[in-house]
């Protein structure tokens, strides 16, 4: 069992989660005072348990007022467009993506490509629960208990060379599993998604490959098998069911990037002072609540990553 000291921006799980669920999930992924879990006995369990947590209720959490969404608000309201454009009607249409022996391609700056098995790929490390703020470029934000690897621990393990400045994520391109790859008239997006990272954006401790949230495996809706979460950054950026992973020395152009230049950069970080052009980012709708409330910069971790940006124009890195 791995213990680390717990940071600034980590909230209080005992705060947030009922009791009965938070001695539910110690009893199979057996959380340390931090919230970290032993990577090799969790794959089985996080296969296997069905846990109470659909119709539980989360109590305000002390640290930042902030209140955990509920498992059924963070699986029902989805961006995932390689199925369809409403967010109500993924969690319906996200039977058809399969992820048993999936695989992931690692290569660029690297000294051999790897292809390797999911499974086989986070036994390789310890899984942490980090409790984040996600905030969606639309406006609307929620809370979400992830479970993953620390992007920083797989970036060690695959030892990119020097002439690695990013790290490029692809999506897996499937048309049989996703259907909006198979419009070939009228797609959403032009695919295989795409996303990137500056590479110490990736190697900050915040960065994860989440493999799960609220103690159990990633929905299908939410991105299974594995997606990336930087939250700091709006919820374009946290590429789902990854499938592809390039160590490059060259900036990569992002999906949303080359589809609306105007609109999209390549950082994507929250920052309540610069609108999107068609919408204001000042204030942002957390899901379950009627009433808005203001969005923090850097979506509330400024401490932790300001210093990436120090000296950059943001409104014109956005």
């Amino acid at each position: 069992m791995n213990y680390l000291k717990k940071p600034s921006w980590q909230l209080d799980e005992k705060e947030i989660t009922p009791k009965e669920l938070f001695d539910k999930r110690r009893s199979f992924i057996k959380l340390g005072a931090a919230s970290i879990v032993s990577s090799a006995a969790i794959v089985e369990a996080l296969a296997k348990e069905n846990l109470p947590i659909k119709n539980l209720k989360y109590n305000e959490a002390v640290n930042n007022n902030l209140e955990l969404n509920t498992y059924e608000q963070i699986t029902s309201y989805n961006n995932f467009y390689e199925f369809t454009t409403s967010k109500e009607r993924v969690k319906y249409m996200a039977h058809t993506l399969d992820t048993n022996g999936w695989k992931i391609t690692i290569d660029g700056l690297i000294d051999k490509e790897i292809e390797i098995d999911f499974d086989d790929l986070i036994k390789k490390f310890t899984l942490h629960e980090r409790i984040y703020r996600f905030r969606c470029v639309e406006g609307w934000s929620m809370v979400v208990p992830w479970v993953g690897i620390k992007l920083s621990d797989f970036i060690k393990y695959v030892n990119p060379n020097s002439k690695a400045k990013y790290i490029r994520f692809e999506t897996l391109f499937d048309d049989d599993m996703f259907p909006d790859q198979a419009n070939m008239l009228f797609p959403a997006v032009e695919y295989p998604y795409v996303e990137g990272l500056r590479m110490d954006e990736a190697m900050n401790d915040l960065s994860i490959l989440a493999v799960g949230l609220y103690g159990s495996s990633m929905p299908k809706q939410n991105g299974a098998p594995i997606r990336l979460i930087v939250p700091w950054k709006y919820g374009f950026k946290s590429i789902k069911s990854i499938a592809k992973i390039s160590f490059v020395e060259e900036e990569p152009l992002n999906t949303w990037q080359k589809s609306n230049p105007k609109e999209y950069g390549f950082y994507a970080n929250v920052n309540p002072n610069v609108d999107h052009p068609r919408w204001s980012q000042k204030r942002e709708r957390v899901l379950g609540k009627f009433f808005k409330q203001k969005t923090l910069m850097f979506n509330g971790y400024e401490k932790e990553v300001a210093h990436l940006y120090k000296g950059m124009d943001l409104t014109k890195y956005f």
